[in-house]
């Protein structure tokens, strides 16, 4: 084995100790003194300024435009729609006047005020999901418009079937929308 004074001396301080090395790069004084072999002068470290937080790539900006258009207009219409449940009697009514069916009336108030605060509790969950998921996956810079898109349609089944069990839980409803239905 040889020994460390038969070493070659080294030319770019291959053999620096990592703490050497930093000084070397961070303060180019300490580089003269240590060339004038002359043991440089330590220097308290500055305190660490909070660095400023980065923020995380973002997707194209169509994307981010155009889903919070559909996550707006989603909370527009999961509001009237709420509001419409809540009272199911006239909800149910209303539906089956667009049917075609003025003279339904809607009897079975219990159910319907279940159903229906039901169906507004998915609708309410649902935009929540939505918009939770969507600004999940936009701070990770990911394409997410049809993440509202989804979520309607996801939300409208279950808030759907609330609403189906509902009606048909009605037997006077039911028999006045058949009874209209051309044969």
């Amino acid at each position: 084995m040889s020994d460390a004074s038969e070493r070659p001396r080294p030319q770019y301080g291959e053999y620096a100790t990592p703490e050497e090395q930093r000084a070397r790069i961070q303060r180019p004084e300490v580089t003269e003194s240590l060339d004038a072999g002359v043991a440089p002068q330590p220097v308290a470290e500055p305190a660490p300024t909070p660095a400023a937080p980065a923020s995380g790539p973002r997707g194209p900006l169509w994307d981010r435009v155009l889903t919070f258009g559909l996550l707006v207009y989603g909370l527009v219409s999961t509001i009237s729609t709420i509001v419409q449940l809540l009272d199911f009697p006239a909800y149910a009514e209303t539906a089956a006047g667009i049917l075609g069916v003025p003279d339904a009336s809607y009897t079975n108030l219990t159910a319907g005020y279940v159903w229906g605060a039901a169906a507004a509790l998915v609708y309410g969950i649902g935009w929540l999901a939505t918009a939770l998921l969507t600004w999940r996956r936009l701070r990770r810079g990911r394409i997410a418009f049809w993440i509202p898109l989804v979520g309607f349609v996801v939300t409208a089944l279950i808030a759907g079937i609330c609403v189906t069990i509902a009606l048909v839980g009605d037997p006077q409803f039911m028999s006045s929308l058949m009874s209209s239905v051309p044969n």
